[in-house]
């Protein structure tokens, strides 16, 4: 009698939960937010980013360029 309560009680459980697959989550469905997409700003941002990319690059350059620059080389681990 108390197996046949327990196969009872799964086979219950496992109807509502094929049932919840079938139907879906209960209540209101969930709306897509998304933002709203601006080809215009989205290219001022590029060209920002471009900007300051060229400047660091110039940055760079003129350091490059005028000899200043030095190197330290780094001792390697010997306990490998």
């Amino acid at each position: 009698m108390k197996t046949e309560k327990l196969l009872g009680t799964i086979v219950v459980l496992q109807v509502l939960t094929l049932l919840g697959q079938w139907t879906g989550p209960v209540g209101s469905p969930r709306v897509a937010q998304a933002e709203i997409f601006n080809p215009a700003e989205r290219q001022l941002a590029i060209l920002d980013e471009a900007k300051s990319t060229n400047a660091k690059l110039d940055k760079l350059l003129s350091l490059l360029q005028s000899g200043d620059l030095q190197v330290k080389v780094a001792k390697p681990d010997e306990q490998k």
